[in-house]
């Protein structure tokens, strides 16, 4: 309510408002209260319009936001829900997951290798590790490494967050380069304004004596040049393009998104649950050095027990990988009553990935207190763990090839030799065990090949994204074979494939002219997603890169658009990204691309529209400083009504319209496009034109008196606003006839009522004349659509089309 009545107030003090409200001062001191009180209902009007419209602005980022509040996974009553943070209870026993941001004050219960980012709360820019039950896990924090459960003590106002007043919601959106631009046009049109308002003041006034009436027309002039519509316009589009995204599954943090969608050139996107439906499964297996193979679907024999056991001893033991929660089902299937699985074992200490080791290890204790070991990773890396020699590592390279060449994702599993020795000679140490997990000695024992089916939608997706010249590039950490296979099988353009390892070796300049020819990455780690975001980049493309993990927030926040993964995603993700996909799809992105396109051909059309529509307004206004003794010929109260027709024109009408076919088949807006570009301008002139000429042959028609050209003019402007909305709008659509018709509807009121005429000073038209206006009207009409047929003016493009540079 309150935001309501800001509004209002704010509306009162636009420019045309301010005006109109000086017209209405003058004219009450002259003694003409009809007119002031005509003035001032207009104002009220104008204002009550521009409220609705940003009421309808601030209902979908209200919507925007209900949609995007964030959620928290609790344990109530023995029972895993999921809430929004503000249904969060006291007592709940909160999850805490790597990239979660915490929801309420807790006690901590149990945690696993749990480090929190406190520098929300606390500046302090480390994380630290929370490891004792009992200790304190603040709201706000962000869990930067493991897992855990806390028991909430303190939610909402109550927390320690929420005492210091802070609030994660706060964020500011920034100024779009549009809202840029418009802020530049209105400043320097205001100036204009202003300087040729005070050059008619003073000359009507020095020449008549008449102060008060060339004020009058001085400010007819400001409220003729001033476009005052486009500022809303571009806020109520972009605002209701986001509610528009929303329903189709993907969320803009702020309305900018909406207005960079239409450039992005390349889509940077993870494979994992994006291109592919993320329901990983092992579907082969093959011992080492035996060479003994399984498939999905046949018994598991006991050949392969020890190969899985070693796969789920290496894997977290309540998993969110996709492959280990496969690993987990297989072994679930399969060994769920043997001696196999171990969850009785105590973790003694886990050994991450690293960028230059892509293996995750873990050591155990067994039943016997012996150590056990167990790893997993990119078959290269295990072939390095285990210190085998070229010979043996060319054969277990060759053997995952041959997995991955059929499109699965291979990993190869390892383990310590019995009691975990370390390798001969100094080797770091840290309570007797090895500081680096290359320090212990291990053998392979085979391959787990899993696949995670393509999309059925993918193909046709990248299909549409390439045809609107937007490049798609894939990201993977499987192995370039594997990678190869599945950017194949999604449509993806032949070529190399660029390795995480070589990325990591090019300097930028070379990595930016190689990057222009690749659309496969493998073996890319989290980390190094910003650095091919900055390549793409210094190579010339705007990128909308996607997102899941902690690791990837500087990528995202680094991409001209970031994509966070809604289901998936973490809270670090969505905090970064501008735009979220509430499903994970790669098709929903493309459909985002296509609506953002959309939405900026419409918003050209609306602001074309606009200044097609002010060009005749405008030049009625400089006629008397034109021409001198020329009488105004339109009144503040004409072109207040006249506003009355166009802003819902432009709100209603070119908002809703729907896309062109062959808007996906047009190359990218370049970032750079002013506001109104060449094919806006020629476009715009020339409707503008042509009316105007309409105007002035009203304007000066022989024979008539001043009141009586008053009253074609502003008939024929009517008209032939309506007539500019059903040429620029979809000609099918009812919301266009309606709002098109509401000129036509104005002009038949002023026919009807003769006291509405006297009150705005308009003369009765006797048949001639009606005859004059229609005919104008339908000539200039006409003439406008048989040059739009013929391209003239609009660079060969028709409606719907936007500012696009081949």
């Amino acid at each position: 309510m309150q935001g309501g009545i800001r509004s209002e107030r704010m509306s009162w003090l636009e420019p045309t408002n301010l005006l109109l409200l000086s017209c209405a001062a003058i004219y009450a001191l002259l003694g003409e209260w009809i007119d002031s009180g005509i003035l001032l209902v207009f104002v009220v009007a104008i204002t009550l319009l521009d409220v609705i419209q940003e009421q309808r602005s601030q209902r979908a980022l209200a919507e925007l936001a209900r949609l995007s509040a964030p959620h928290a996974h609790v344990r109530r009553e023995g029972v895993d829900l999921e809430l929004p943070v503000d249904q969060v209870r006291v007592g709940d026993l909160l999850r805490l997951e790597e990239g979660d941001r915490v929801a309420a004050d807790a006690a901590l219960s149990e945690a696993v290798g749990l480090w929190l980012d406190e520098s929300l709360l606390t500046g302090e820019s480390l994380p630290v590790a929370r490891a004792r039950p009992g200790e304190p896990v603040l709201a706000g924090s962000l869990v930067a490494g493991g897992r855990g459960w806390a028991t909430v003590t303190a939610v909402a106002e109550a927390t320690e967050l929420g005492r210091l007043g802070s609030s994660l919601a706060t964020v500011q959106p920034p100024l779009t380069r549009l809202q840029r631009q418009t802020r530049r046009l209105t400043s320097r049109l205001t100036v204009l304004a202003l300087g040729l308002c005070a050059a008619l003041a003073v000359l009507q006034g020095t020449a008549s004596g008449d102060w008060p009436h060339a004020l009058l027309a001085a400010l007819a002039l400001a409220l003729a040049v001033l476009p005052n519509e486009i500022p809303v316009v571009l806020a109520l589009f972009l605002a209701l393009g986001a509610l528009r995204l929303a329903r189709i599954g993907v969320l803009a943090r702020w309305p900018a998104a909406v207005e960079s969608l239409g450039s992005a050139t390349v889509l940077a996107v993870d494979k994992t649950g994006t291109l592919t439906e993320n329901r990983m499964g092992v579907q082969q297996l093959l011992t080492w050095p035996q060479l003994e193979h399984w498939q999905a679907g046949e018994p598991l024999e006991e050949p392969f027990h020890h190969l899985v056991e070693m796969a789920v001893l290496a894997s977290r033991g309540d998993p969110v990988d996709a492959m280990e929660l496969a690993i987990q089902r297989l072994a679930l299937d399969h060994l769920g009553d043997t001696e196999h699985l171990h969850p009785d074992w105590p973790l003694e200490r886990e050994y991450p990935l690293q960028s230059n080791l892509l293996v995750f290890s873990r050591l155990w204790r067994d039943g016997d207190g012996r150590p056990r070991l167990a790893a997993k990773g990119a078959p290269e890396a295990i072939a390095d763990l285990c210190h085998i020699d070229a010979a043996q590592t060319g054969a277990l390279l060759a053997a995952a090839e041959g997995l991955a060449a059929r499109g699965l994702r291979v990993l190869a599993v390892a383990r310590g030799l019995d009691g975990a020795p370390l390798h001969p000679g100094p080797a770091a140490q840290v309570n007797g065990e090895a500081a680096g997990v290359h320090d212990y000695l291990f053998e392979p024992v085979g391959f787990l090949a899993l696949a995670d089916p393509l999309r059925a939608d993918v193909p046709a997706a990248i299909a549409t994204a390439r045809g609107a010249g937007v490049r798609v590039v894939m990201i993977t950490g499987d192995s370039p074979v594997t990678a190869r296979s599945i950017g194949d099988q999604a449509g993806l353009p032949p070529g190399p494939v660029l390795c995480g390892q070589e990325l990591a070796a090019l300097p930028p300049g070379a990595l930016a002219d190689s990057i222009r020819e690749v659309s496969v990455f493998a073996r890319v780690l989290p980390q190094q997603k910003l650095q091919l975001v900055r390549a793409l980049q210094a190579a010339g493309e705007v990128v909308a890169m996607t997102g899941d993990g902690v690791n990837d927030g500087p990528a995202l926040k680094a991409a001209d658009i970031g994509v966070a993964m809604g289901r998936r995603g973490t809270a670090v993700a969505r905090e970064s990204a501008d735009l979220v996909l509430l499903e994970d799809t790669f098709r929903d992105l493309v459909r985002a691309l296509e609506l953002g396109r959309r939405v900026d051909a419409n918003l050209h059309l609306a602001l074309g529209y606009t200044l097609a529509i002010h060009l005749p307004i405008a030049t009625l206004g400089l006629l008397p400083l034109l021409v001198p003794g020329q009488p105004l010929i339109l009144l503040p109260v004409h072109i207040a009504l006249l506003h009355l027709v166009i802003d819902p024109a432009c709100t209603v009408v070119f908002e809703a319209l729907p896309g062109r076919p062959d808007l996906m088949r047009q190359p990218p807006r370049p970032p750079e496009a002013p506001l109104f570009g060449p094919r806006t301008w020629r476009r715009s002139l020339l409707q503008g034109s042509v009316v105007t000429l309409a105007v002035l042959v009203l304007a000066f028609w022989p024979e008539a008196e001043a009141a009586s050209r008053r009253s074609l003019v502003f008939s024929l402007l009517l008209l032939a606003g309506g007539g500019l909305v059903w040429l620029n709008g979809d000609g099918r659509s009812p919301v266009t006839a309606a709002v098109a018709g509401l000129g036509l509807g104005l002009w038949l009121l002023l026919l009807a009522v003769p006291g509405i005429r006297r009150v705005l000073e308009l003369a009765p038209l006797g048949p001639a004349q009606l005859l004059t206006v229609l005919l104008t009207a339908a000539i200039a009409v006409l003439l406008l659509g048989l040059l739009e047929r013929a391209g003239v003016g609009s660079g060969g493009v028709g409606r719907g089309g936007s500012e696009r540079i081949p």
